[in-house]
């Protein structure tokens, strides 16, 4: 087809193709040359909309339409263009003839949200649902001679709510207050039986050992007694239960039933088609060791099983299984307490509880150091009131963190409560704004009060006020460095307005929406202090909701922040409470400001030297320079009374950029690093420090309050010695110190004397290279352990097997926990000579400590209380050896959960070979490239 004709359909996509190619002459709407204008404007309007759109025309109802009309239809088209759309969709025509028969009669539009309807497009009778719309299409005379149809498929959210309402219903069930195990699972399949579109039958199994029992399935027993098996001896199924895969998916294998019509002629669908297919899925164990028992679940003949409907049937067997395991649990329950609700109401008052056990030991703690150190008859040394204090102080922070954290979670739960009094706000906001004037102006800023007396009295929560007060204060504080602090409160006829401005850091706008959730920190924001709770702007926003008002923030990066607390005078204006007034008025502003005193130190520091009285006699390490940075004041001068008692001299910092200054002003014998830490981290000093050749063996101890194994396996994996978890053992630490420094001064010792052979020259000449000579033996290491000391021996060896034409180097240590790091530091030195890749370095100590550290935990009633290591470097290969001489033992899933072996294979390829004597680890990695 050419000329104008042809340009009708052009820009229509595939479908206007297909069009322009199509014999229109053949069919009831003749050759286009005849199209009437209108029927030729109508189709230009459908083929240029990315909409789906159907045009019928004509007594005949011809069909012309667009591409995303056509996925709708599937595989009826093309040979639905130009047909009559009565036979290209007759199996929906019922519901779609009076639609389109009130358009043409009538000539007036209608819409329908969530039409169903019965198409055949993709090999079955399925379900669909339509947002349709029919307009009456007209000719150029105005008569109405077609349907104008605009329509979109909304099947998958129809289907995806009428599912998730299931689904929700479930959990709803599942809140396990029924007793009785039976009567949920009946309550469940009742739930499950009211949805018949998504799920034709289901029947629920629990496992009794090895027997599977039916305990509910829908329909009740009457029509599947024959069919489903009542109970399936797992020893021995049966030809009944396999049918049904029910011994599969008992095992954890879910498991898809064909034929199901054979065995249980069920009609499904809203078209009541036969069910041919079901799901036999596990139901999930608390234990996770094998399922709790099955659940049988029919497919609907009437919607394709994909990958949206396995993962439905998947979540309702994950809310069947829940379900099912509460009930189980309370049945267990049941011997120890006399009902749920009993159970449901200590939950419930588990918070106005807890705050009863938390501070009774702290009111035993803080209520005897106060005695102490007020206590004239009995005065305190200088030394152990220095103890002390510092113990009143931070077990005084440790209350104000429990009183804010159980003040957040009354808040979350909804029973918190304001004690509403009738106060003059302007005064009590200005007298805690005066508390702070001290840190303030210790800080070099400017605190600007403006709180003149307000036109009304106020009725609100003192405590809830003074908490908003003292958390925006110090906020600002915490995140000024240089100019000023202003604090006003305004009132106008509709609110009263506190503003807490500061000339700070400063927020990023993409960090505003989240400022008031809960447990959010901006990263990398520069502060004081890197520590805090990171709920104190989630309690002001929670208390200023409280008290019926509102929190609001601006912020522009470097120039400052402003919030503003509005509280509208309707709720400004609620009845007072009666009695006496709570006690803690002022503590948590004061206990506040102590906390922001121990940010505000000396930017360079503090040197504190050795206590010569104190420290150990002779010792080889007296007058040890050791730099402790961390961000709490009491933490650094802690370790550095600690430190110094042991006759070394120590320098505190406060960051980990001012460590770093420090260490290039005088190089010191250790660093000891806190993690958490303003401007710098402790793993990005020690990345910074392993980083320069200057400082690239410096020993870095790291201590953090950051348990767990992902953070000591980042700061080891960034080359720090040895990682500490707070609270620590003194005498640990310094044992680890000493060590730590000793080594150092060996492998300097070392360094410094000739060598029997020349490394580095060997692999510069690659025409005759170089071979150790005799064994060499360096005197003693002391092991990282507190009480006794153990000795690292080294060694240089000699292998005919050619890997080791380069290097060959053994240690043997301890079969110790604490052998890792000093191995780590070991392999350091030696390799870090042979310029090997940074990053293959550190992929290859990582590897080495998990051997290590598999070495001393599964090897018992070893021969050799000792493990070996060994390192080659040859042909482009390194090669480590771990050798321990001990039988090899499991360890339980809970101690080991694959984390080592994945490391393993990650960064090195492993091999294993264990023997009666003992079981040797082997890492192969090419000294360039991936793993």
């Amino acid at each position: 087809m050419t000329g104008p004709s042809a340009d009708l359909f052009t820009g229509g996509g595939d479908t206007g193709r297909l069009m322009a190619e199509l014999d229109w002459a053949r069919t009831p709407l003749g050759p286009v040359t005849g199209w009437p204008q209108s029927l030729r404007a109508a189709v230009r309007m459908v083929l240029s909309s990315r909409y789906p759109m159907l045009l019928l025309w004509g007594d005949s109802l011809s069909q012309l339409y667009n591409d995303a009309y056509s996925q709708l239809i599937g595989d009826k088209h093309p040979a639905a263009l130009g047909d009559d759309v009565r036979v290209t969709l007759a199996e929906g025509w019922d519901v779609l003839a009076p639609l389109i028969q009130q358009a043409t009669a009538t000539g007036v539009a209608s819409w329908v949200p969530a039409l169903q309807l019965l198409l055949e497009r993709a090999g079955y009778r399925e379900e669909a649902y339509f947002s349709v719309s029919h307009a009456p299409a007209r000719d150029d005379d105005g008569r109405t001679v077609g349907v104008l149809t605009v329509c979109s498929e909304v099947t998958e959210q129809v289907v995806g709510e009428r599912r998730l309402r299931l689904l929700r219903d479930l959990s709803l069930l599942g809140d396990g207050r029924t007793v009785d195990v039976q009567a949920t699972a009946s309550r469940l399949i009742d739930a499950v039986d009211s949805h018949p579109l998504d799920v034709p039958f289901a029947a629920i199994y629990l496992r009794d050992g090895a027997v599977l029992q039916r305990i509910a399935c829908t329909g009740g027993d009457q029509g599947y007694a024959g069919a489903l098996p009542d109970t399936v001896e797992l020893a021995d199924p049966g030809p009944v239960a396999y049918a049904w895969g029910l011994p599969d998916a008992a095992q954890g294998r879910p498991t898809q039933v064909s034929d199901v019509a054979g065995r249980l002629p069920l009609p499904g669908g809203p078209w009541g088609d036969p069910v041919r297919t079901a799901l036999a899925l596990p139901l999930p164990s608390g234990d996770g060791d094998q399922p709790l028992g099955v659940l049988l679940a029919g497919v609907s003949p009437s919607r394709g099983l994909d990958e949206a409907y396995r993962s439905f049937d998947q979540l309702l067997a994950q809310q069947i299984s829940v379900a099912l395991r509460n009930a189980q649990e309370y049945e267990q329950e049941r011997r120890r307490v006399e009902a749920l609700a009993e159970l449901d109401r200590v939950k419930t008052d588990f918070f106005a509880n807890v705050s009863h056990e938390f501070r009774t030991p702290l009111a035993l703690i803080l209520g005897p150091l106060a005695d102490a150190l007020t206590d004239a008859t009995a005065p305190l040394a200088s030394v152990q009131r220095e103890r002390l204090e510092t113990s009143w102080r931070n077990a005084t922070r440790l209350l104000t963190l429990v009183n804010s954290l159980l003040t957040f979670s009354s808040l979350e739960v909804g029973r918190a409560r304001s004690d509403a009094r009738v106060v003059d706000l302007a005064a009590l906001t200005a007298e805690l704004a005066g508390v702070f004037r001290a840190a303030v102006e210790r800080a070099g800023l400017t605190l600007e009060v403006i709180c003149p007396p307000l036109p009304r009295p106020v009725t609100l929560d003192p405590v809830n006020w003074e908490r908003i007060v003292t958390n925006l204060l110090s906020n600002a504080l915490k995140y000024t460095f240089i100019g000023r602090i202003r604090v006003a409160l305004v009132a106008d006829d509709e609110e009263v307005r506190l503003t807490v401005a500061d000339t700070g850091i400063g927020i990023a706008e993409t960090d505003l929406p989240k400022l008031f959730e809960r447990f959010h920190r901006v990263r990398g924001a520069r502060s004081r202090s890197h520590e805090g709770t990171g709920i104190g702007l989630a309690l002001v926003h929670e208390l200023a909701r409280l008290e019926g008002g509102e929190v609001r923030v601006a912020s522009r990066v470097g120039v400052g922040s402003t919030f503003t607390v509005a509280l509208p005078w309707s709720a400004a204006h609620r009845t007072a409470v009666n009695g006496p007034p709570v006690d803690g008025r002022g503590d948590a502003a004061r206990a506040a400001v102590e906390e922001a005193m121990g940010w505000l130190t000396e930017p360079g520091g503090t040197l504190s030297e050795p206590d010569r009285a104190s420290g150990p006699a002779m010792d080889e390490l007296a007058g040890a320079r050791i730099l402790v940075a961390d961000d709490n004041t009491d933490m650094r001068a802690y370790l550095s009374r600690l430190l110094t008692g042991q006759g070394w001299r120590v320098r505190a910092v406060t960051d980990g950029q001012q460590a770093l200054d420090e260490v290039r002003r005088e190089l010191p014998d250790l660093v000891l690093t806190d993690v958490m830490m303003p401007v710098l981290d402790g793993f990005e000093v020690v990345r910074r420090l392993r980083a320069d050749p200057a400082t690239r063996t410096l020993p870095v101890l790291v201590l953090s309050a950051r348990a767990g194994g992902e953070a000591s396996v980042e700061g080891l994996s960034l080359g720090a010695d040895d990682y500490l978890v707070k609270p620590f053992a003194a005498a640990e630490l310094i044992a680890r110190i000493r060590t730590a420094i000793r080594r150092a001064r060996i492998h300097s010792a070392a360094d410094s004397t000739p060598p029997a052979i020349d490394t580095a020259a060997a692999i510069d000449t690659a025409a005759a290279p170089a071979r150790p000579g005799a064994v060499t033996t360096v005197p003693p290491v002391r092991a990282v352990e507190p009480g006794k000391d153990a000795p690292v021996v080294a060694e240089t060896r000699t292998d005919g097997d050619g890997l080791g034409d380069t290097l060959d180097m053994g240690w043997t240590y301890p079969s110790a926990p604490t052998s890792a790091a000093a191995m780590r530091r070991d392999i350091r030195l030696t390799l870090g000579g042979l310029d090997v890749d940074p990053d293959v370095l550190e992929d290859l100590l990582l590897a080495a400590s998990e051997a290590m550290n598999n070495a001393v935990e599964h090897a018992q009633r070893p021969s050799r209380p000792e493990v070996r290591v060994r390192v080659q470097v040859g042909g482009g290969l390194v090669r480590i050896s771990v050798r321990d001489f001990g039988t090899w033992r499991d360890r339980r899933p809970a101690m080991d959960r694959g984390r080592g072996a994945l490391l393993m294979n990650a960064y090195g390829d492993v091999r294993l070979v264990s023997t009666a004597e003992g079981t040797t680890v082997t890492i192969d990695r090419q000294l360039a490239g991936p793993a």
